[in-house]
């Protein structure tokens, strides 16, 4: 398995063979919880303006998204896990539209699959990889800030990630703590919880909290969609 990391929308662009286009605060950590709360159709859209079509045309869809962190007006809801943690998505269709992590995804025009990739589901995602992508080249992609600049968030979950592709005992409990300080900041600020709630960070850390992949696929009208794969124990999808 050969295994490169890319970073930004450049290194999206880059990537090859499976895909993996991580946004760990909080795009695809806010996809997990979407997916766990039975969300019928996820649409990833790069666009907000799409989004907006898309929902003009489609009235009982609900809309997602943030830029620069901030919900997009008349939007049902922003980017943040808290959010939506205790809301039944069951029948709903959800067109989300994020800063980072879904320009990742429609960038990736150069992998042969892609997926999703946060701390939440960074197990399920290797133990997909090593069962069913094995021979496969990987590219993981630290989309980062806005998808222009770095951030060390992705940056762990990239190195994690492939610590456990290559079956290297890994703990990254303290620099998750040390995450609080060099990237999770805004989680903690008294006066942008409305924006940015401290649970949010929590929800995101939370190492390896599902077993399934979220895998971006396009449909016959070469719209973007999730669909979510399980993985279980006894190694069938």
């Amino acid at each position: 398995m050969r295994i490169n990391v890319y970073s930004l929308i450049e290194g999206a662009k880059k990537a090859r063979g499976v895909a993996v286009i991580i946004d760990v605060f909080r795009a695809f950590s806010f996809e997990c919880y979407l997916a766990r709360n039975n969300a019928e159709k996820i649409i990833p859209v790069a666009s907000k303006e799409l989004a907006y079509e898309l929902k003009r045309k489609n009235p009982d869809y609900i809309l997602a998204g943030e830029r620069r962190g901030v919900m997009l007006p008349g939007f049902d809801f922003g980017n943040s896990p808290a959010q939506i943690e205790n809301v039944d998505f069951t029948g709903k269709t959800v067109v989300h539209t994020t800063s980072a992590g879904t320009q990742g995804l429609e960038n990736a025009v150069n992998a042969r699959e892609v997926l999703t990739g946060s701390l939440c589901n960074a197990g399920a995602i290797a133990e997909y990889i090593k069962r069913y992508r094995a021979g496969e080249e990987i590219s993981l992609v630290r989309m980062g800030n806005d998808g222009i600049l770095p951030a060390e968030e992705d940056d762990l979950c990239a190195e994690y990630l492939k610590n456990l592709l290559e079956d290297k005992k890994t703990d990254i409990s303290e620099r998750i703590e040390r995450l609080k300080t060099t990237g999770g900041e805004r989680f903690f600020d008294a006066a942008r919880q409305d924006v940015m709630p401290e649970r949010d960070f929590f929800l995101s850390t939370a190492i390896d909290k599902f077993d399934f992949v979220l895998r971006f696929k396009y449909d016959s009208d070469g719209l973007g969609y999730i669909s979510k794969i399980d993985i279980n124990p006894k190694g069938l999808i």
